[in-house]
Formats: C-alpha cells, structure tokens, sequence
C-alpha cells in the first residue's frame, strides 16, 4: 500500500550494523562487543532508558557522509516498503554539543535525501527538532543556526524527555521559528499527561501532534483536536517498547479513530522498536483487527496530513486512492 510517513527520527533509525561500520571507520570505540550486544541493550522499560542508548549510539556520527550514509540508508528501506514521502526530525543538539557544525549535519542528511529522490522515487522534507530536556536558551542558538539552511528544513519539532519538560518551557523559541516560517509541530501527550497536549495546542500552536496518546484523558480536548483538525502521528512499535502501552491489544489507535481523531501510522525509531513503517501497520492491524477500510484511512492520513504542498499531495492521494480501488 502507498503511504507516507510523518513521524520519524533519522537517529533512531540507526541498524547495529551501521553503527558498528562507522564507528569502525571513524575510530570510535562503543561500549558493545557485538551487534548482538547491541541488540540486547535495546530492550527498554521507559523512555529516558531508550534516550541513553539513543544519544549513544549518535555519538559515532561525525562526518557529512556518516549522516549521508544514515540517511540514505532509511529511504532505501523507505522504497522498499513503498513509503512514498517521510517527514524526517533530526535532533542538532545532539550533534553540536558533541562538536559537531550545524552544516555537517544538514548537508549529509539533506544530500542523501535529494539523492533519494532522483533515485529511489522517495520525497521527503526535515522537520529540526529541538530537545527538550536542554533549557530553550539552548534551542534558540540551534535556531540562529539553522537560519543559513532554511531553504532545507520544513517544520521544527520538540522531543526528548516529556516528563517535567511541558511545551510552554518552549514558547519563545517557537514564536520565533514560526516567524522565521517554520511550521510547528511537537511530542505531546506520550508520556506526559493531557495538559501537555493542551499546552502544545493552545501555547505552541503546532499543526500535527506527535504521538498524543494521552490526550484520550480529556473529552474537552478531544473534542478540541478535532475542531481544529489536527492529526496525531502515532507510534504503535514504539508505545509497546517504551511501555507506554503494555500490550499492542489495549493500543488507544481504534479508539483514536473511532472517535473521529486523525491518526498516521508510524516507526519512530524503527531500529532500535523492532520494526519499519510496514511492520507497524502489521502488528497494529493484527492486535486491533483493523479492516481494509482502516488501513485506508491511516494511509490517506498520512498524505493528508503531511506537510507537502497541494499538488504533490494530491498526486500521492490519488496514487493510494487508484491502489485501493484496484485492489478492492
């Protein structure tokens, strides 16, 4: 089925193999003596214990072609799963306050994703993510320093650490990238309660939530998601492995539907969650039972709700809708 998606951290997407070969090229020691020590580790209980291994494993990354390589290498999984457009976060923090400049990180990622186009029929965009559990002086040089590099990156976004780092913490590097023509978007509702949401809604003004499972605390605020039509970019694999769903069975997803909220399907952080975007749509249709219909509708989403502009989402729309039909 063509889809796209619209919740994905280029970070996360790290196999141990790859770790393993730039670190290797980069001559980096990590503590892990195998790739299937790498795969034990990646068995969490909460997201901070996720968040250690994360900023880990990113810390072999430190030329162009090692976030050209990290890339390239998800849109090939892209293509082979007929991903037709992602929407890619990418987290700078992470990199400059190891060292690394703003320009290595972009130009590598963004490289691999104009070189995907041309060959593997993938589009994408870049949303920057600022880190939440970094005090927002520090988003705000992150900000400064993207400014030379609009023309690359679409949205901003806030992830990290929920607990204890509420949206409104970010409210004035948000106006500001907004008035820089960033569109807004942020990790709500994941593992911070529903007043997160609100916060993220009312204070930060973003577009899409990301994740907002907890928003299902709060009929007002339901009701309120969906006046303003805004979609959640839900995250099944990730939910189950970071134990904010025990089971994918008691996954909130039909209910989200059913209440008349637009949901998006997505991987998260595919490498270290045990699965791409199609493993995801797998697991989620065989704990919930999902009809064709839904699968429809979460792909639709997905075009929908995207942050492309009119026609090229039109065409994706109309490349699923002719699938569907045809496969009716």
């Amino acid at each position: 089925m063509p889809k796209a998606e619209l919740h994905l951290h280029i970070e996360g997407t790290f196999e141990p193999e790859l770790m393993f070969e730039i670190a290797k090229r980069n001559d980096i020691q990590i503590p892990f003596k195998s790739v299937e020590e790498i795969q034990k580790a990646y068995n969490f209980d909460c997201l901070q214990n996720f968040l250690d291994i994360y900023y880990q494993g990113a810390g072999v990354l430190i030329y162009e072609n090692d976030f050209y390589d990290l890339t390239y290498s998800y849109l090939e999984k892209c293509a082979q799963q007929n991903v037709l457009h992602t929407e890619i976060m990418f987290d700078p923090q992470t990199h400059t306050q190891r060292g690394i400049n703003f320009e290595i990180v972009i130009n590598g990622i963004s490289k691999a994703c104009d070189d995907a186009e041309i060959k593997l029929g993938v589009s994408s965009l870049l949303i920057m993510s600022y880190l939440r559990h970094l005090p927002e002086e520090s988003a705000f040089t992150t900000l400064e320093q993207s400014l030379p590099f609009k023309d690359k990156i679409k949205a901003i976004g806030l992830d990290s650490s929920e607990k204890g780092n509420p949206p409104s913490k970010f409210k004035n590097v948000f106006k500001a990238s907004v008035k820089e023509g960033y569109i807004p978007l942020a990790h709500a509702g994941e593992e911070g309660d529903a007043n997160y949401v609100w916060e993220a809604i009312d204070i930060l003004k973003i577009k899409r939530i990301d994740h907002g499972n907890n928003s299902l605390q709060d009929p007002k605020l339901i009701q309120e998601i969906i006046d303003r039509d805004v979609a959640l970019t839900v995250c099944p694999l990730s939910n189950t492995s970071l134990q904010v769903v025990s089971d994918l069975k008691d996954h909130p997803l039909k209910k989200m539907m059913d209440l008349g909220l637009k949901v998006t399907v997505n991987s998260d952080d595919p490498a270290y969650f045990g699965g791409q975007l199609n493993q995801n749509y797998i697991e989620i249709q065989k704990a919930l039972q999902l009809s064709k219909k839904d699968l429809y509708e979460l792909a639709k989403n997905s075009f929908k709700y995207s942050l492309l502009e009119g026609t090229s989402k039109q065409k994706y729309l109309k490349i699923l809708e002719d699938y569907y039909r045809n496969s009716s």
